[in-house]
C-alpha cells in the first residue's frame, strides 16, 4: 500500500506541473538566460510550493485552508501584479547582460527559488485543485495513516521536481545553439505572455470575480 499510494503521490505531482503555464515559461526563460542551475532552483520553488498545497489537502489543515479561501481575492490580485512585473522586466531584460553576469557568478539562485516559490504560492487555486484530485481518485482514503498521506506528499514533490528536471535539461542541451537575437526574442516573447496573463488574471479578479 505504502509504494503505491508513494507512486500515485509521484504521478499527481507530474502532473500537476506538466501544464506549461507562466511558471514553466519563467524557468525556460531563466535556464536559457541564465543556466540549468537557475532552472532547476526555479523548478524546485515551484515544486516546492505545489507541495505546500498538497499537505493542506492531504492532511486537511483547515485554519489554513480557510484562511487560502478567504483572502483569494487579496492572493490573486498579489499573484497577477507579480507577474505584470516580472514579465515587464524579462521583456526588457537584455540577455547580454545576463550572460556576463553568469560569467562573473553574480547569479542569485536563492532568489530564483524564492520568487518562484512565493509566485506559485500566490496562486490559491491549486489547494483546491489537489483536494478535488484527492478525493476523486481515492488517493485520500478515511484509513489512510500518518505515514501514507506523508508518502503522498513527497511522492507529489518528486513527481514535480522530476517534470522539472525533465524541462530544465531538455531546455538546456538546445541552449548553446541559441544566439543573443534569439534570446532577446525568447525574452520579448515570454515577457509579454507572461504581462498578458497577469493583466488577464487582474482583469478577471477585480471586473468579473472569478
Amino acid at each position: 500500500m505504502g509504494i503505491m499510494i508513494f507512486i500515485k503521490g509521484i504521478i499527481l505531482g507530474f502532473s500537476a506541473s506538466l501544464p506549461l503555464g507562466p511558471i514553466g515559461l519563467i524557468c525556460i526563460q531563466k535556464t536559457l538566460n541564465k543556466g540549468r542551475w537557475a532552472g532547476i532552483v526555479s523548478g524546485s520553488g515551484a515544486a516546492l510550493s505545489d507541495t505546500f498545497f498538497a499537505i493542506i489537502a492531504a492532511f486537511g489543515i483547515s485554519f489554513i485552508s480557510d484562511f487560502i479561501e478567504q483572502q483569494q481575492f487579496i492572493l490573486r490580485i498579489i499573484g497577477s501584479a507579480i507577474l505584470i512585473l516580472l514579465g515587464l522586466r524579462i521583456f526588457l531584460t537584455n540577455p547580454a547582460i545576463q550572460i556576463r553576469k553568469q560569467k562573473l557568478k553574480k547569479n542569485n539562485l536563492f532568489a530564483d527559488f524564492i520568487s518562484i516559490f512565493f509566485l506559485t504560492l500566490s496562486n490559491p487555486v491549486t489547494v483546491f485543485v489537489f483536494g478535488a484530485v484527492f478525493a476523486s481518485s481515492g488517493i485520500i482514503k478515511v484509513q489512510n495513516s500518518f505515514l501514507d498521506l506523508v508518502l503522498v506528499v513527497i511522492g507529489v514533490f518528486v513527481g514535480a521536481m522530476v517534470w522539472w528536471l525533465i524541462l530544465v535539461n531538455f531546455v538546456n542541451l538546445f541552449r548553446s545553439k541559441f544566439r543573443l537575437k534569439r534570446l532577446w526574442w525568447i525574452n520579448k516573447i515570454t515577457g509579454a505572455v507572461i504581462f498578458l496573463f497577469g493583466l488577464f488574471v487582474l482583469i478577471a479578479t477585480v471586473f468579473f470575480k472569478i
